[in-house]
């Protein structure tokens, strides 16, 4: 009986532990461009593309000026509010 337990216990841990892996987000990554256009509105987007650092997958978002500016090339940047991607 006490080797099932054991088992049972060690089992649950596992999955726990993967189950918890599997919902962490990871929302940073490496900026690889920049850009500035203008929206349909006439609105401005100051855009920054990065690269997940767990996926690789890239993505472009748009920024106010102040953190579009303060974005460099090559710099880790992390999104805050979003989903991995």
């Amino acid at each position: 009986m006490k080797k099932h337990l054991l088992i049972f216990a060690v089992t649950l841990l596992t999955l726990t532990a993967c189950t918890k892996e599997e919902e962490e987000e990871c929302n940073c990554g490496v900026i690889t461009a920049d850009e500035i256009t203008t929206n349909a509105d006439g609105s401005s987007c100051y855009s920054l593309e990065i690269r997940n650092d767990c996926s690789n997958n890239k993505k472009t978002w748009c920024f106010d000026y102040d953190v579009w500016l303060d974005g460099n090339l090559g710099e880790s940047f992390c999104v805050t509010n979003v989903t991995s991607w």
